[in-house]
């Protein structure tokens, strides 16, 4: 990967001598930047070509595999991510690279490895304090799975049933499992268990959790936790609509958002749309923040989105994560995000990732704004409160007991500007971002001003007035560099006369 420059290295060192304070932990969840992998169109670390991998072909192999993950895992750790989250591993059916056409729970699909593979890929993630989360598929089998012939099992499939409402190419090939059978429940709950013992994993993402019956649900996740307490169990959503019953399951940690996820996608990804429009939409929803993004593997690419509105890449990522690492939820970037990817549809959003054509300076800015989330605690559970707003921009306030930062997003074509009236007299906000200083002005407000399509994270200090420790030594290496020019040009001058 490319190096970060002197400026990112700067800020970086800035945030590390800010004093941290320890906080008492809530849900550690919290605290994850997960970074979604679409296994077989991540990255090729081993695995030779089969003849169910052909590049000409959208709906078949691509060639990614585990071993292409783990080769990956110190430039993921570089960036700042802190969790991957793996689309699912099992055996399938041929072609069933998107993992949800399971033929064995019980095996690695052999075109990503095998369980030693696995094993190697979590353990080198530990090593780096990294965790690894595996999506599981308990709500459907693919129709060639063997226990769709078999005649003592038919009470385990729901015959003729159908995912309504939902436009997901892989269901043509799939059926339902009964959830409510219990020989049923005791396979997947077994299956479940024998992912987390073998493979050693952090958590499971819950696939098409609102399709799953809620008494069964309730039972896998409360057995998965009873075996390992603090494993992360995320609810994903297949329809678009979150349950209320799946907010209610003590064991589910997290609960996917796709409505808050859609409204920050289609804000952010266009100029002089308010960014008080998503603090609205969130206030409707109940405040439930949840799992939130730009885009995942059945979205247009938040990029493509964005350069159709006729918008820059760097600002407009710039602003769309500050928005997802600073404000309540857990922030999930889809893999290709930081190259940045493009494309529209299955054909084109699921394309392998391709590492060559890498941004540096959008890299910076991920590992920037990421740096932020993991350093301030406040950032991962602090109280949310809009500030105030001027058009496209907004100005955000995070509590958590004794600390407090202001998170500002301007998401206008111009610039724009946002008092904060309640602040203390006698203090001042520095931002982390932009290395811009906010001071009180004659009538004890706080002007916080940015430019156009940008963003800054700001904490409050003692208002330090001049840093006459900083400008002193600039003025002395000033004033002897003008005196060295003027004394060799006199010098010179004597030369000449002679």
């Amino acid at each position: 990967m490319k190096r970060i420059t002197s400026l990112l290295l700067a800020i970086l060192l800035f945030i590390s001598t800010y004093p941290a304070v320890s906080f008492a932990k809530e849900n550690p969840i919290q605290e994850e930047i997960i970074y979604n992998i679409l296994v077989d169109r991540f990255n090729n670390g081993e695995q030779a070509f089969s003849e169910q991998v052909r590049l000409d072909d959208p709906y078949a192999y691509h060639g990614g595999d585990l071993k292409g993950i783990t080769l990956k895992l110190d430039d993921l750790k570089e960036l700042g991510f802190t969790t991957i989250s793996l689309s699912p591993i099992m055996e399938n059916a041929t072609d069933g690279y998107h993992g949800y056409w399971i033929e064995d729970f019980y095996s690695v699909e052999e075109q990503f490895g095998d369980m030693k593979a696995l094993q190697a890929l979590v353990q080198e993630a530990h090593e780096r304090d990294m965790k690894v989360i595996l999506e599981l598929v308990t709500n459907y089998v693919s129709d060639s799975h063997p226990i769709v012939s078999e005649p003592d099992k038919q009470d385990w499939i729901i015959q003729d049933s159908k995912s309504s409402g939902i436009n997901e190419p892989w269901l043509e090939n799939v059926l339902v499992l009964n959830q409510e059978n219990p020989e049923v429940q005791e396979m997947l709950i077994d299956m479940a268990k024998y992912w987390l013992t073998e493979g050693n994993v952090d958590g499971f993402v819950l696939h098409a959790a609102d399709q799953s019956a809620v008494n069964f649900v309730q039972s896998l996740t409360s057995e998965l936790k009873a075996e390992k307490p603090d494993l992360y169990l995320i609810a994903d959503i297949l329809s678009g609509e979150v349950p209320k019953d799946l907010l209610d399951i003590p064991s589910i940690d997290i609960v996917e958002n796709p409505v808050l996820s859609q409204s920050i996608a289609d804000v952010l990804s266009k100029a002089d749309t308010p960014v008080e429009n998503i603090y609205k939409k969130w206030e409707e929803l109940g405040r439930h923040s949840g799992l939130i993004y730009v885009d995942n593997k059945s979205m247009d690419r938040f990029t493509q989105v964005a350069v159709e509105n006729r918008r820059d890449d760097v600002n407009t990522w710039n602003i769309a994560l500050v928005y997802l690492l600073t404000t309540p939820g857990v922030p999930s970037i889809f893999q290709g995000s930081d190259i940045p990817m493009y494309g529209k549809g299955y054909e084109q959003v699921q394309q392998l990732v391709n590492f060559n054509s890498g941004d540096q300076e959008l890299e910076e800015v991920f590992s920037k704004v990421l740096a932020l989330r993991t350093k301030f605690p406040v950032l991962q559970y602090g109280d949310f409160e809009l500030v105030g707003s001027d058009q496209g921009m907004s100005l955000f306030k995070r509590s958590y007991q004794d600390d407090t930062m202001y998170i500002a997003i301007n998401n206008d074509s111009e610039s724009r500007r946002v008092n904060i009236t309640d602040l203390e007299p006698e203090l001042q906000l520095r931002g982390l971002l932009g290395d811009d200083l906010v001071r009180e002005t004659e009538n004890g407000e706080y002007k916080v001003a940015l430019a156009r399509e940008s963003a800054d994270v700001y904490i409050i200090e003692e208002n330090s007035g001049l840093n006459w420790m900083f400008i002193t030594p600039i003025v002395v290496v000033l004033v002897l560099f003008i005196s060295a020019v003027v004394y060799l040009s006199r010098k010179q001058k004597k030369r000449e006369v002679k």
